[in-house]
């Protein structure tokens, strides 16, 4: 200020403009078109633009979990191959979101009006709850900042606080987001719905893995005080059955059996499904707000998102009877396996009859933009979007299924879940596609061999609850594919080892012509002479080759397609459940930040 002071002054006096006593009196007030903090954050208007910058920590992306057994991409990711690396710098230590945050809720208090104040801390402390989630999902302990750093702050050296110590910060938080946040319904800002929603979301990830964690390294030295995992889940249950009770939100159902599902995901504007969609965020092709879903799904070169075979034979039938119990279904083809299926997955994947939106054509399934032949649909859109990143469809960051799925899950890792919990959560997701309702009883008399495979579904879940918790995790599954839950999910149920296993597509009887849409013209010929067929279609691929032109057989010359197969993958069960560290923010501290488990890096504390 007195730099500013003295310049002001000396140009003032050099041109006369004003006089000295005006000059000191301008030069001791604050810039109008600058915040400063004695008087910023004093009305609702700078209250909200302050705070409207929180919403860039939200998710940009559709599949944002990147890459799991379910999704995977063209490159396989680090996490997915074993190969992660102590790195220095992190990004995804930043806390300089934090920073933001804590310091609007220091001055928050120039703001007089109570009740606008009220809400809009209310918004600052729901994505502080967030931002912590994201830190302990990631790197399970971490330091509980609840204050702006100055650069002398002892604070800046301190060592990470407890999960439990943290989780109990951020349940303060979100309940106060809770009581003072709006509870109108509203597209893309944040209410007391979404706040409801995160807790349920969060609370359910502690308690589920620390159940399924009990014991070894990531939970071993939680203090004697710790909440038990069951109180977690209680939480979750709560905010979950106080959403569904009170909320006023539903599953959408407006298009039919055959189009409600994926009518969720087609959409420029939330606003015609907002009876479903809690939170979106709002792409405008009239404000050059644009993403890549179109070009990831055409190019052979970006994403090339791909469903697995594993994923894909977990979809029930129409009926509700268990795809794999039928015999031989492990070598079915493409068209046979997509016969009578939950209607969810013609709605998720391209399928025998698919026809593009904007089109009245048949698109079959390609080997160019994926690595499986199972082409996910969700947020792909006509034509019109194809241009590379000028797609511009909103994306669904919270519904009301996902919350449905939480409390169904809470109830039955508590033990508590019964017939009228399932009618609440889950049918409504079943009615919406025609599919029948799961019934507990049945559930836990006849757990699927295929869910409690070790190789295929979740061998650590046991007890009298198997069955049930089984079915709700393939439900969850389903529901959400490619939506950001599958890698975490993974994480809390301690289920790592499975990114271990083939990654495989759909299965081939051997060299010949496909015609995968099921329109009379071949589609896709596999060949094994050292010379492409002269009838071959325009889709060729050698088998045995790798390669874009080239499709690897799990068997030889027949069987599902293993395009991953040559690229090794191991997952440590003593390490990576959580991120390393890195090696900067370790040093600054002088190893007051403790590495997590298993990762060793070369600093001596």
């Amino acid at each position: 200020m007195k730099t500013i002071k003295y310049i002001g002054i000396v140009l003032g006096a050099a041109l006369c403009l004003a006089s000295c006593s005006k000059i000191e009196d301008m030069l001791d007030r604050f810039p109008q078109d600058k915040l400063s903090p004695e008087t910023f954050l004093a009305t609702e208007t700078e209250v909200k633009a302050y705070t409207n910058t929180f919403y860039k920590a939200l998710p940009t992306g559709y599949y944002s979990d990147g890459q799991s057994d379910a999704v995977t991409g063209r490159i396989l990711s680090d996490e997915m191959k074993g190969a992660r690396q102590i790195g220095s710098g992190d990004g995804s230590w930043s806390w300089s979101a934090l920073r933001n945050i804590n310091t609007f809720l220091e001055y928050s208090g120039n703001c007089k009006n109570e009740a606008v104040r009220n809400q809009y801390i209310g918004l600052a402390r729901f994505f502080r709850a967030f931002f912590y989630f994201e830190k302990v999902k990631k790197f399970g302990d971490v330091p509980w900042y609840d204050h702006t750093l100055g650069s002398d702050d002892p604070d800046l050296y301190k060592p990470r606080d407890n999960r439990d110590y943290v989780m109990q910060k951020m349940l303060e938080d979100i309940n106060f987001a809770i009581d003072n946040l709006p509870s109108g319904h509203s597209d893309y800002t944040i209410t007391k719905w979404t706040a409801l929603a995160l807790k349920s979301r969060f609370c359910l990830f502690e308690g589920t893995f620390r159940k399924y964690h009990a014991g070894d390294v990531f939970v071993r030295d939680l203090p004697a005080d710790a909440k038990p995992y069951t109180y977690y889940l209680e939480q979750a249950a709560d905010a979950a059955y106080k959403f569904i009770t009170t909320s006023n939100y539903g599953i959408y159902d407006a298009e039919g059996t055959d189009k409600n599902y994926i009518g969720l995901f087609t959409k420029y504007n939330v606003s015609e499904v907002n009876k479903e969609v809690i939170l979106g965020r709002d792409y405008n092709i009239q404000f050059n707000v644009y993403h890549t879903a179109n070009s990831d799904y055409l190019s052979s070169t970006l994403n090339t998102w791909s469903v697995t075979r594993k994923i894909v034979a977990s979809y029930l039938m129409k009926d509700g009877t268990r795809f794999t119990d039928q015999p031989g279904w492990e070598t079915m083809e493409f068209v046979q396996e997509c016969q009578n299926r939950d209607p969810r997955l013609a709605q998720s994947i391209r399928t025998p009859g698919y026809v593009r939106l904007g089109t009245d054509t048949h698109t079959p399934p390609t080997f160019d933009a994926t690595q499986t032949g199972y082409c996910p649909i969700k947020y792909f859109m006509g034509p019109a979007d194809d241009e590379y990143q000028k797609s511009y469809c909103d994306f669904i960051l919270f519904r009301t299924a996902e919350v449905y799925l939480n409390y169904a899950e809470a109830k039955a890792e508590l033990g508590t879940l019964d017939q009228g919990d399932i009618n609440i959560s889950i049918k409504p997701l079943r009615d919406r596609v025609g599919m029948p309702n799961l019934i507990l009883a049945d559930a836990n008399a006849h757990p699927d061999p295929y869910l409690m495979a070790a190789a295929t579904g979740y061998p650590k879940v046991t007890g009298t609850n198997q069955g049930v918790i089984l079915e709700i995790r393939r439900e969850r599954t389903i529901e959400l594919l490619g939506e950001g839950f599958r890698y975490y999910d993974m994480m809390r149920w301690a289920e790592g080892k499975a990114f271990e296993q083939p990654l495989q597509g759909m299965y081939f009887s051997g060299p010949g012509n496909y015609d995968l849409d099921q329109d009379g013209e071949i589609d896709v010929t596999l060949y094994d002479t050292d010379t492409k067929p002269v009838d071959a279609a325009p889709k060729a691929y050698k088998i045995g080759k790798e390669g874009i032109d080239g499709l690897v057989l799990s068997n030889g010359n027949s069987g599902c397609v293993n395009r991953y197969g040559n690229i090794e993958r191991h997952w440590n069960e003593e390490k990576d459940y959580l991120y390393p560290i890195p090696v900067e923010d370790r040093s600054l501290t002088q190893g007051a930040l403790k590495q997590n488990p298993g990762w060793v890096d070369a600093l001596p504390f």
